[in-house]
């Protein structure tokens, strides 16, 4: 318990000369929670890699200790018909997890592609009702300009591109400047009704590619998957020859499993990592506005 002196010293807030009492106080410990998040497709297929490989060694080093009669033709049959149980479940998740994640990919995709063509639209109609939209149309091409430059250069920006997608507002500045025009006659009206239905319709488009990009795959899914391979090289390695051949092999098929694993965590984030959507609609959209 600190004496009279040192709590005034801490009052002041001199810790530095009663060194003992401050180290004598209890320190809150940063609780640090791993995610898929926080890691990289890349880094964890190594990790996976190293895993599964492990344990393909560690059956080649139990080949080596245990007891000939635990390596008779019965047992052989009886690991192999495990084995093969395991590598059916395996292969079966694997295919879930590449189909749901490809599908997530191709959704964001699409919208992508759909986005684009209503920014084309929305700058056609706009034409149609005036000069008097040239503001509109001029903040409507900064919009894709700086969509573009968010969420594709992500080294420019130092944050994630879907972080950059949820705090864009640039189709909301489109739709104040949309209010902002006063139709003269019903054809404006027309028009102006239609750019709003349009703008509306993008910013949906927006949020509901916000929300499929949220799609993560779960960790206990991939602590899991990546036990049953564990167990699967094991009984590959337990009745391999043990030579450079076997271990070339096992290895081999360690790093074809693990891109898979790579391609769903890559296709879990279509708009970062290594593998995203493409950016040529967006682009292409950009050479047909204000023309």
């Amino acid at each position: 318990m600190a004496s009279r002196t040192c709590r005034g010293l801490f009052q002041d807030g001199l810790k530095s000369r009663c060194w003992r009492c401050y180290r004598s106080r209890p320190r809150r410990r940063r609780l640090i929670q791993p995610s898929l998040e926080t890691m990289s497709a890349l880094v964890i297929s190594l990790i996976s890699t190293a895993s599964i490989f492990a344990g393909a060694l560690l059956g080649m080093g139990l080949q080596r200790r245990l007891p000939s009669h635990h390596l008779s033709k019965e047992m052989q049959d009886l690991v192999k018909l495990s084995a093969g149980t395991i590598a059916t479940l395996t292969a079966l998740v694997l295919g879930l997890l590449v189909s749901s994640a490809k599908s997530s990919f191709d959704g964001i995709q699409t919208g992508i592609v759909q986005g684009s063509a209503k920014f084309i639209l929305l700058d056609r109609v706009l034409a149609r009702y005036g000069p008097e939209s040239r503001a509109a149309r001029e903040q409507l091409k900064r919009v894709v300009a700086a969509g573009i430059e968010m969420v594709w250069p992500a080294e420019k920006t130092g944050v994630s591109a879907l972080t950059s997608l949820e705090h864009a507002n640039g189709i909301e500045l489109v739709q104040d400047k949309l209010r902002e025009l006063a139709p003269q006659n019903d054809a404006q009206r027309q028009a102006l009704a239609q750019a709003q239905q349009i703008a509306n319709d993008l910013s949906q488009t927006r949020w509901l590619s916000v929300e499929e990009a949220q799609n993560q795959l779960p960790v206990p899914l991939l602590l899991i998957l990546v036990f049953w391979l564990v167990l699967l090289f094991v009984s590959f390695g337990l009745f391999a020859p043990r030579n450079s051949m076997a271990l070339t092999v096992l290895f081999v098929g360690a790093c074809a499993i693990s891109a898979a694993i790579f391609l769903v965590l890559e296709l879990n984030r279509p708009l970062d990592g290594l593998i995203r959507v493409s950016s040529a609609p967006l682009r292409y959209a950009m050479q047909h506005l204000g023309q």
